[in-house]
């Protein structure tokens, strides 16, 4: 087993940092996080949406009353689209800056919640804007206090300290992570989620499995990250099937959105690699693209790229959609084959080309792995040597099933 093997001698960092407000009814400490918000002195906060999820689940006649009570008032961003871009984040700054804003709130998944963090950044150092934020020409070390209602058990956002936004003009999607857009303070209510499409309940918890796979298999990764994913993944393969079923079991969608929010205390601890790195570069072309899906279709490739050189860890986190490997090197094939198999069975069954891809997109994809800004230190946090070679390979293995 791993553990016999780990290093005891390596200092891993580990990161728990956002304070969570989690389980069914969890929506209704907003009345306690108006009274905080108003004790502080916030009367002004800019709250960033997308189109309809925000009022669909109820979460904003919550929000509404509270901040009324406390005598708040909200300056309403609500453009903020899946993958979302530089652009937004620059408009919904914009907004803040008009209303003088104090605080931040976002309500929704992750890509109001990424808007939310970058915008809260570039409050408070106005005389940046997004491009210049993502391409990294300034590293922040403030930013406008941070709420978050979560509505995806997926993104895990709500518990850490990363964000991305994507610039349509270069199709580059790079991530930051930086100490000061830890959010204050977080909401994960489940009763919140019951209204999430079959396609989103799929791709969120996707994303969560994705997020352990790499944060266990980084060159940062450690206990913490390991064990953290072992779970993730184990909720995940017992629940999900029943939230595909049934969206409306509050105990699947319970357990789904822990593990979504373990899963990215997990790679904030053990950061992220291939999967991401590589699946980027494809929202970033298509940004209608949901982002599990694109990292499901990754996913089985890069396993049986990595699985030789993290092989009883892999077979660790893989067992309960994988149970007969037993952590040999050899086994790469097979565990790229199971982690395809089970997103087959819960009807994941696209390949590159389904999504719109195209052999001959190959070379350009892998140039925006390693161009983007930000991806180049995810690919070095890797188990293996990234080359263009490698994934060039992982790819066009993505076009097909295992045999």
């Amino acid at each position: 087993m791993w553990e016999q093997n780990a290093d005891i001698n390596k200092v891993s960092e580990i990161r728990i940092a956002a304070r969570v407000y989690f389980g069914c009814g969890a929506i209704n400490k907003m009345h306690d996080v108006a009274l905080e918000m108003k004790q502080r002195d916030i009367t002004s906060l800019l709250c960033i949406t997308g189109k309809g999820a925000y009022r669909k689940t109820g979460a904003w006649e919550v929000v509404t009353e509270a901040f009324k009570e406390q005598g708040i008032t909200i300056a309403h961003y609500d453009g903020a689209t899946p993958n979302p871009t530089m652009d937004q984040v620059d408009e919904a700054t914009a907004l803040g800056r008009k209303s003088k804003v104090q605080a931040v709130l976002a309500i929704g998944g992750g890509s109001p919640i990424d808007t939310a963090k970058s915008a809260a950044i570039l409050l408070s150092n106005p005389e940046f804007n997004a491009r210049q934020l993502y391409r990294g020409e300034f590293v922040p070390s403030k930013a406008l206090p941070i709420v978050v209602i979560n509505l995806t058990h997926g993104t895990g956002s709500e518990a850490n300290r990363f964000a991305v936004a994507t610039d349509l003009e270069t199709e580059h999607k790079p991530a930051i992570a930086y100490d000061c857009i830890y959010p204050w303070i977080s909401i994960d209510d489940p009763a919140l989620m019951t209204s999430l499409s079959h396609h989103q309940t799929l791709s969120t918890s996707v994303d969560a499995v994705n997020h352990v796979v790499e944060a266990a298999t980084t060159i940062m990764a450690s206990p913490f990250s390991i064990l953290t994913a072992k779970e993730t993944t184990r909720l995940v393969v017992k629940h999900l099937p029943t939230a595909l079923e049934n969206p409306n079991n509050l105990t699947a969608r319970y357990w789904l959105l822990y593990a979504s929010m373990i899963a990215g205390s997990s790679f904030d601890n053990g950061m992220l690699h291939l999967t991401h790195a590589l699946e980027h570069p494809l929202s970033a072309v298509k940004p209608d693209l949901s982002h599990g899906i694109g990292l499901g279709v990754l996913l089985p490739s890069i396993v049986y790229a990595i699985y030789p050189s993290c092989a009883e860890v892999l077979a660790d986190v893989l067992k309960p959609l994988a149970p007969d490997l037993t952590g040999k090197a050899d086994e790469a094939r097979a565990a790229g084959a199971s982690v395809q198999n089970w997103l087959n069975s819960l009807g994941l069954t696209e390949h590159l080309g389904d999504i719109g891809f195209t052999k001959e997109q190959i070379p350009h994809l892998t140039r925006l792995a390693f161009d983007t800004p930000s991806l180049g230190s995810l690919l070095a946090c890797a188990p293996i040597e990234v080359t263009e070679e490698v994934v060039t390979t992982i790819f066009q293995n993505s076009f097909s099933n295992f045999e």
